[in-house]
């Protein structure tokens, strides 16, 4: 038995975060469903064996209980009912009577005691930051996470907690994105873990633009992120990740200040020859006070040529366009230093201005003779 009321809105809300990590097709019916739970207030919780959502939200409950419903059948009925309050109530063989307005609908649900739990996770280590802060971190730097599963942990993020500071790292063999903020509350000391990059993405969407808190708990095996109402627990990804500090050569002669809108135009307007059946890179000739950029492939050829600051002594390199655009286009800084040293040589990217609280790394590409 289970009978509850509350806004539809509200619950809507609550169905969309907790589907993201609901289980497209599974063995277990259970899992592609959603865990209602109703005591003091609701809970709807989302799980995939990997990652799990669990959000809160202000119901009027009349008896407590709990039961899985489908999560996309449930998803459609909520959607469409109207802007009203929508009353839940289930009987002990889990048929579930849902009404809203004129709208009435009465659906088979399954037993709680089929799905499994989410993990527990101890919390030994815990690190508070804002969410806006946490959302931008995860945003300009999960976009570099490796989508090889040959290399497992690089398909997740690196976290390092030291020193009143989080950095974090993703690297995919072609490129490596590092970021750095301050953090306001740590608690039992700094750690590091890897989270899967498919769940912080999740994290991402459930942060909010706001100063509000957000709380990271490492456990043995799983890792849980608070963000308001909702939590999301994941499991922590094994291996070695690659021991960044000693990848990013900064010892480079040549550096060169650029306007980052300025140059992602004109690699946006070289990258126009360039598709998935015609590859190329895009060559850049860095010369005094400018960089020369072109490319082609079979569909033509484009040349255009970006002013920067200092020399960049005929240097010539390629890159792959859309690894170099997505470094200027996550970068957050109007103007970006470059540092390059020879043709094979990484480039590294970082603000002009401030703190180094992000950098970039990105491979060349070997460019075949001149043509």
């Amino acid at each position: 038995m289970m009978k509850f009321s509350c806004e539809k809105a509200i619950l809507m809300n609550a169905i969309n975060v907790a589907s993201r990590t609901v289980a497209q097709k599974s063995s277990i019916p259970a899992l592609e469903g959603l865990l209602l739970h109703a005591e003091d207030g609701l809970t709807v919780s989302g799980y995939n064996m990997q990652t799990g959502i669990r959000t809160r939200l202000s119901a009027d409950v009349q008896e407590s209980g709990e039961l899985v419903l489908n999560a996309r059948l449930f998803g459609d009925i909520v959607r469409r009912m109207p802007d009203d309050i929508v009353t839940f109530s289930a009987d002990d063989k889990q048929l579930v009577h849902l009404s809203c307005g004129d709208a009435d609908f009465d659906i088979l649900g399954l037993s709680a005691a089929d799905y499994p739990e989410l993990p527990e996770v101890e919390d030994e280590f815990c690190v508070t930051m804002k969410q806006n802060v946490l959302r931008a971190m995860i945003d300009q730097t999960s976009f570099a996470v490796s989508t090889n599963e040959s290399r497992p942990v690089h398909t997740g993020a690196l976290f390092e907690i030291a020193d009143q500071k989080l950095t974090m790292v993703a690297v995919d063999g072609f490129r490596l994105a590092v970021r750095k903020e301050p953090i306001e509350k740590l608690e039992g000391g700094g750690f590091t873990f890897v989270a899967p990059g498919s769940a912080l993405n999740e994290v991402e969407k459930i942060c909010e633009d706001s100063d509000d808190p957000a709380e990271i708990t490492l456990g043995k095996r799983h890792v849980l992120f608070e963000v308001g109402d909702t939590q999301l627990i994941c499991r922590r990804l094994e291996g070695e990740f690659l021991d960044y500090k000693n990848a990013i050569p900064r010892k480079n002669p040549i550096a060169l200040v650029a306007d980052t809108k300025t140059l992602i135009n004109s690699i946006d307007r070289v990258s126009v020859v360039i598709s998935d059946k015609l590859k190329s890179p895009v060559r850049c000739l860095f010369d005094h006070d400018k960089v020369m950029l072109s490319a082609k492939t079979g569909n033509g050829e484009a040349k255009d040529v970006c002013h920067i600051a200092g020399d960049g002594t005929g240097l010539e390199i390629g890159f792959n366009n859309r690894y170099l655009m997505d470094a200027l286009r996550y970068a957050p800084a109007d103007t970006v230093k470059i540092e390059l040293n020879t043709s094979v040589s990484p480039a590294i990217i970082v603000p002009t201005e401030g703190e180094e609280n992000f950098l970039y790394m990105v491979l060349p590409v070997r460019l075949k003779a001149a043509e």
